[in-house]
């Protein structure tokens, strides 16, 4: 039994060190708007967190004054770009979305740095964490360090992650066969015009052949 309870303990804290919660930042100049594609299977629950700061070059550090602000967009790309977020607000916070379907989705960022509107040209760096799927620090403030403290929460927090990787595993295979459906329809199109270019060719080849033995015909070379 403490055997099990270990190896399921275990399971637990590679499933915890491995689920990807994306971290990165990255630079805005001005009104530039900068995007990032996701790809998402149909039901999965993303949430980011995000931090801006603006450079102030007189003292050559980034600061977070009251009036920056950041607008965060969400498109569905396979969707004629159909807006799912569209969100204004303060220089930190998070945004949260469900992909209603599969495919790729657009999360960009754009800034009113230096209070004159959207079209300043103020550098600022904005630090971006997403976490994709249902994990237990979507439930949590992401400024706090909690832990699970009981052996039931771990274990339905891993359920969470083993649904969400299935999803996954049903949204990858459901690409496979559309890629799949794909490579069999463009091979039997190859196919086809080959049949068809030999089909030319030979009734090329006996119209040239009928063409000369009338000729030799004729010619009364033969």
């Amino acid at each position: 039994m403490r055997a099990t309870v270990i190896s399921t303990f275990a399971i637990l804290v590679i499933l915890m060190v491995t689920r990807g919660v994306q971290g990165l930042y990255f630079y805005l100049e001005g009104s530039e708007r900068k995007c990032f594609l996701e790809e998402l299977p149909q039901d999965t629950l993303v949430v980011g967190f995000y931090n801006a700061e603006e450079f102030v070059p007189e003292t050559n550090v980034f600061v977070q004054p009251a009036t920056l602000g950041v607008q965060i967009t969400v498109e569905e790309v396979f969707d004629n770009n159909h807006r799912v977020v569209n969100q204004r607000g303060a220089a930190n916070g998070k945004f949260t979305f469900t992909a209603a379907d599969s495919g790729e989705h657009r999360i960009c960022f754009q800034t009113n740095v230096g209070g004159s509107g959207w079209f300043s040209r103020q550098a600022v760096r904005v630090n971006l964490d997403i976490a994709v799927g249902e994990t237990g620090i979507l439930a949590k403030d992401h400024t706090k360090s909690e832990q699970f403290t009981t052996l039931v929460e771990k274990v339905q927090e891993l359920n969470h992650r083993l649904a969400d990787i299935k999803r996954e595993q049903i949204f990858q295979r459901e690409r496979e066969a559309e890629f799949r459906d794909e490579s069999e329809k463009t091979n039997a199109r190859v196919v086809r015009w080959s049949i068809i270019q030999l089909i030319v060719i030979g009734a090329t080849c006996a119209w040239q052949l009928s063409h000369l033995r009338g000729f030799f015909v004729k010619q009364k070379l033969v």
